[in-house]
This record gives structure tokens, sequence and C-alpha cells, in this order.
């Protein structure tokens, strides 16, 4: 019977795919602002719905200005959760816009492609600023890679640097956020096996497409995505200072009654 389930969910996926990409590859052909965002935020939300993954907002995240919000990240399903709360491009390694279908989705969202090799870092740096010179807000996981979400890993400092060139960006705000898997199948995670129903990460050994046929298989997902104060670019000078304390406000998060109302 899951399997039956997990069928029509992934045909109802197919379909949010079919309807969306051409309107919005026709949106990005006369815009790129703030408008090519609206589509691909109610594609989040219609994913997020199909396949029963359920947000519970703490906190403000700020809207109506640029951010540079910067998280935590449990799995490539982040991705529908984070953007049916809030809009902006997100930061993803370079090798995932090889990705099938997945890269091709995340072009359409504006995504942001980086490198992490040192030999690649001012090129990439370069890059992000075209963005934030846009107008655009970023969507960063610092950690690099993804987890199972028990801990947060030390983050990566190098491209906080950007936030600090004044001369560009010096009003830039960053919001730190936390996602929490509160319950995967209707379970909550205090196994491994519960956890790695939603998450994918770099300890497992499960192909993508067979860890969405069983996260489509089973009852879905509740989060907690968790919206810290804000912090100011232009009260900081070093960019490990910045990361650090961006990464005390993420591991807070984790902590149960961060994540309660």
């Amino acid at each position: 019977m899951r399997s039956v389930v997990a069928v029509i969910k992934l045909t109802g996926f197919a379909g949010l795919i079919l309807l969306a990409v051409p309107f919005q590859a026709l949106v990005l052909l006369f815009c790129k602002g703030s408008s090519a965002y609206v589509l691909p935020f109610l594609w989040h939300r219609g994913v997020c719905r199909l396949l029963g993954v359920k947000i519970k907002v703490h906190g403000t995240p700020e809207t109506g200005k640029q951010v540079f919000f910067v998280g935590n990240h449990l799995s490539y399903l982040d991705i529908p959760a984070i953007g049916s709360v809030i809009r902006g491009s997100f930061v993803a390694k370079k090798d995932v816009e090889s990705w099938p279908l997945f890269g091709f989705l995340s072009k359409l969202q504006q995504t942001a492609f980086i490198s992490r090799s040192r030999e690649d870092a001012t090129r990439e740096k370069t890059a992000l600023d075209h963005y934030l010179s846009e107008g655009k807000s970023l969507i960063l996981f610092p950690e690099g890679t993804s987890t199972d979400g028990q801990t947060v890993l030390p983050f990566k400092s190098s491209l906080f640097s950007i936030a600090l060139r004044e001369q560009v960006h010096g009003h830039l705000i960053l919001q730190p956020f936390t996602v929490k898997l509160v319950l995967a199948n209707g379970q909550t995670p205090t196994t491994q096996a519960v956890r790695d129903l939603y998450a994918w990460h770099n300890e497992m050994d499960t192909p993508l497409h067979t860890h969405l046929w069983l996260f489509a298989k089973s009852r879905g997902a509740e989060l907690a995505l968790v919206f810290h104060q804000p912090v100011r670019a232009s009260e900081y000078k070093d960019r490990k200072v910045l990361a650090k304390v961006c990464h005390e406000h993420v591991s807070k998060g984790l902590e149960t009654d961060k994540n309660t109302p």
C-alpha cells in the first residue's frame, strides 16, 4: 500500500515539475529580480504538501530587505522546506549543478553554484558578489555538507568574508537559522534509522533516488525552522568571529526548549 502512495506522490511531483518549469523558464527570460522567486516559492510549498513535509516556523524570518541566511543542512529535502518559507538564491556545491533533474531545477531557482577548492576561492567570491550586488538574498549552508541533524558541524568561514566587504555590502545583515527534525514517518528521531528517513548525508551510501523513494513511502516529516536574531555584518571585522557567532546561534536552535512555542 505504501508503494502505491509513493507512486502517487512521485507522479504528482513530476506533474509539479512539468507545470512549473516552462513558466519559470519564461519568467527568467524577462526578469531575474524578486518576481522570479514567486513561482519557486509556490512550487516549494506544493512539493512540501505533496511529500508530507510540515514546517513549524519559530522566530521571524527577515523579509523586505537583503539577507544572508546561514543555517545547518540535513537533506536535499531542506531545499523545498526552506524555499517554502523564504525567498532567495541557495548557495550549493558545484557538483549539484550536474545532478540529474535536481541540478536543472536548481538553476531555475537561481542557485549560486560554487567550488570548495582553494584555487577557485577568488572566482567563487566574485560570483557571489554578483548575486549580492543585484540585491538578491542568499541561503548558505556553511557546514559544507549535510548531517543527520544531531549536531552542527563547524562553519567554513571563507564565504563570510563576502559579508564583510563594507564598501559594497556594509548594510548586509545575516540571519542564522536552524533546521531541526521533529518527526519522521510519525516517529521522534531518536534512532539513526528514523533520522535517516529524512536526512541524506555523507555517512549514508543510499543513492538520492532510492532515498527519495523511501521517503515518499513514509508518512513524511515535521521540521522546526528556527530563525534567530539577525546579525549585522558591519559590526564585525573578522570572518572567523562572524562565522563562530552564527554557528553558536544555529547550534542553540537544536535545543528542545528553543523549538517549542
